[in-house]
């Protein structure tokens, strides 16, 4: 069973799984399908927040459970609390969850010196934030460690996921450099001299990882990365390529961003965040089924035909609820940095 089989995650795990062999029923909101599954996927409406309908959906059990959109300790006790119906489990999680030797994690990184130094790369034995109901880095953990207690019940593989990317994405941070494209910028402004690293993962090696952990139950954590970390100037060259665009020129900046809607992307990270994978790959057998560069084509592709046309911010809420318009795409400010260094 797939808890949020209509979202990015959802989408790419229920077709990987029946490809597999798994008979799959695709939970969702909205009972919603994807045209790439086989049709013997069988698709069901429910709301995860009722309990009720969460337990009749699992009805007498399953051999395992996908959880896509588990979020803090009442979701992780609505799981364990069907424990006995439920063979193992996979939940997605977050690398959000990390914090560095100094305490610093993704919930700080606002604050004076407050970004993160992680070690590269990053294991999952690196500490991580204190569970609470505070934000989204707390919620997960608190999630983690709630299942983890239970694991002598329920098996459990929780994906630490790093930047999730490929159609369908709520929070399409390649959106950024393709809508460069599609606007006719020729300049790239980046800062922390371009060399940002946030560790991708496409939706289709979440999809490998959440296969392999279904047929290799077991109680641990993982990391979910793709084989490659690019910097930030590497994918606005790579997003160029795959539209067929001429070269971008880039110019780096120094140190951080003079402002928000000057050389700051979704990736821009003043210390690189690079996932070590050799836990994935020593107990699941994990193997990439595609890179960055080579799934690209597919995610410009689906976010050049969406975005024309129509305002970013309607289409993508949820990043519009994280990133402003001027933040993403402050044009203005841009010129007139660039004009202030005689460019």
């Amino acid at each position: 069973m797939v808890i949020g089989a209509s979202g990015q995650i959802g989408r790419a795990a229920v077709r990987a799984l029946a490809r597999d062999g798994w008979q799959v029923r695709a939970a969702s909101r909205g009972g919603g399908w994807d045209d790439s599954w086989p049709g013997e996927v069988r698709r069901v409406a429910v709301d995860r927040e009722d309990d009720a309908a969460l337990a009749a959906l699992v009805g007498d059990g399953c051999d395992v459970l996908l959880d896509c959109v588990a979020y803090g300790a009442a979701h992780a006790r609505q799981l364990t609390g069907l424990a006995d119906r439920i063979g193992s489990a996979v939940v997605i999680s977050s690398g959000a969850v990390y914090e560095d030797d100094r305490g610093r994690s993704f919930a700080t990184q606002d604050e004076p010196d407050g970004s993160p130094a992680y070690p590269v790369p990053l294991p999952e034995s690196q500490r991580t934030v204190p569970p609470g109901e505070e934000n989204y880095c707390t919620r997960k953990i608190a999630l983690e460690q709630a299942l983890l207690a239970a694991g002598d019940r329920l098996p459990v593989t929780l994906l630490r996921a790093g930047a999730i990317h490929g159609p369908y994405s709520p929070l399409p941070r390649e959106l950024y450099f393709v809508k460069r494209v599609l606007d006719s910028r020729r300049v790239r402004l980046l800062a922390y001299g371009g060399r940002s690293r946030f560790h991708p993962v496409h939706a289709d090696n979440l999809a490998e990882l959440i296969r392999l952990a279904a047929r290799r139950p077991g109680s641990r954590v993982l990391n979910a990365g793709d084989p490659q970390a690019p910097t930030v100037a590497d994918i606005a060259v790579a997003v160029d390529g795959a539209m067929g665009a001429p070269a971008s020129e880039i110019v780096t900046i120094d140190g951080a961003a003079p402002s928000s809607d000057v050389g700051e992307t979704p990736w821009s990270l003043p210390h690189p965040m690079v996932f070590d994978m050799s836990a994935a790959e020593r107990e699941l057998g994990y193997r990439a089924v595609t890179t960055y560069e080579e799934s690209l084509p597919a995610t410009v592709a689906w976010l050049a035909d969406r975005v024309k046309g129509r305002d970013w911010w309607e289409l993508f809420p949820t990043m519009a609820s994280v990133y402003s318009d001027a933040s993403l795409f402050g044009y203005a400010a841009e010129d007139a940095w660039l004009a202030g260094r005689g460019a």
